[in-house]
């Protein structure tokens, strides 16, 4: 049998042995921490959503990277879509269910329990787990020669990296990857945070009314990039869904900032007619005709209002001016990674024939919601395939 190392033992890394598996190949899987699915683990607290069900084509779209991978995605999806990520956990004991966001969960059944079950079959399959195993360099010849930290070695036809990025670190997604590709020579974008709440220096007294307060139901936008959802005040700053679907955009922009409409159902007309008779005390009077949350409330008290007119603006305008993203090591994920101009529509690295990679070490991001995963799983389910017919097919060597 042709030896797969796969290093990483996050959902591509684990796909991916198992995709490999499943084909005949012998498999070992390396990873620096003492157990496997230590991230996934993580996305499964407060429920674990896997993927989503929006149409393919829209999915595809949710993914930010560079322009040399934008026709990449659909072809990554296709050959493994949210529907096959469903029928893969039906087929461990894991029914899901949709909700009436399009999320799709999990139903009834922890991800600890998923991933137990996950292990047991790649088990049965024949993988062999290395645990402990911190990738210090790789040497590309006749085949793979792989070092690790604690002084092993090992040989493989084919070699798989999945090996995160950087968020959650104390899951083993640090980082520490980069500097040993770059010693091969492969173009790496720096690791950033997505996904992440955003600094803004609030007023001692408006946090007093506002810490740990939701703006539900607003419109956040920033450049020509809009979304509605909730957000959250936090002594640091903003969090919430809008603001992570923004992050690529507030990042790009040398001055960030994001434009809140408080009261996205209604114009501005109609919240100064909801004022015509108010002469004075406009925020305590707008807390009421328009039913102002107490964040939102808070954040127009900032301010003397001396017309219902210049109230309403900002109520529909209300601009937050932010100095950047939270640190890494508390982003939900990460942007930034192995350059898509570095490999091809195999993930495999041109440079380095025989080396693939996967998941969240590629440059790209995509918002909370079941895309993460389901990138990862697509991701991982493409480069097992892809190192198979290396290993198997000689023309695959050309």
């Amino acid at each position: 049998m042709k030896r797969i190392a796969i290093i990483g033992g996050g959902p591509a890394g684990l796909r991916a042995a198992e995709v490999a598996a499943e084909a005949g190949a012998e498999v070992t899987l390396f990873d620096a921490k003492p157990s496997v699915g230590r991230k996934f683990l993580v996305a499964g607290k407060g429920g674990m959503n896997l993927t989503h069900s929006e149409p393919l084509e829209a999915f595809a779209s949710r993914y930010s990277a560079s322009a040399a991978s934008g026709e990449l995605w659909s072809s990554i999806l296709a050959g493994f879509a949210p529907a096959d990520l469903r029928d893969w956990a039906t087929r461990l004991g894991a029914e899901t269910f949709e909700a009436g966001s399009g999320r799709v969960y999990l139903k009834n059944l922890k991800a600890a329990t998923l991933l137990r079950a996950w292990v047991a079959r790649l088990r049965a399959l024949g993988v062999r787990f290395e645990m402990r195993h911190r990738l210090i360099s790789v040497t590309p010849d006749s085949t793979v020669l792989i070092s690790f930290s604690n002084g092993a070695n090992a040989e493989a036809d084919a070699l798989i990296l999945a090996l995160g990025g950087a968020s959650w670190p104390q899951t083993g997604s640090d980082g520490q990857w980069t500097g040993a590709l770059e010693n091969l020579g492969i173009s790496i974008q720096p690791l950033v945070s997505a996904n992440c709440g955003w600094e803004h220096d609030w007023n001692p007294d408006f946090l007093r009314l506002a810490e740990g307060k939701p703006l539900k139901n607003v419109t956040v936008r920033a450049g020509e990039k809009q979304f509605r959802g909730e957000l959250m005040i936090t002594r640091y700053g903003i969090e919430g869904g809008p603001i992570y679907a923004l992050g690529k955009t507030l990042r790009e922009m040398p001055t960030p900032s994001i434009a809140i409409d408080l009261k996205p159902a209604h114009s501005h007309e109609q919240l100064v007619s909801k004022m015509e008779s108010v002469r004075r005390n406009f925020s305590a009077e707008a807390r009421q005709r328009w039913k102002l949350s107490d964040a939102a409330f808070a954040l127009l008290a900032r301010k003397e209002w001396a017309d219902a007119d210049s109230l309403a603006r900002e109520a529909k305008n209300c601009v937050i001016p932010l100095k950047g993203t939270r640190p890494i090591a508390e982003s939900i994920s990460s942007a930034g990674g192995v350059c898509w101009s570095e490999i091809d529509s195999n993930l495999m690295v041109k440079r380095l024939p025989g080396l693939f990679v996967a998941g969240e070490m590629i440059d790209w991001e995509a918002p909370t919601g079941g895309y993460l995963l389901q990138g990862c799983f697509a991701t991982g389910s493409l480069a097992a395939r892809s190192a198979l017919a290396w290993i198997k097919t000689p023309a695959a060597r050309q």
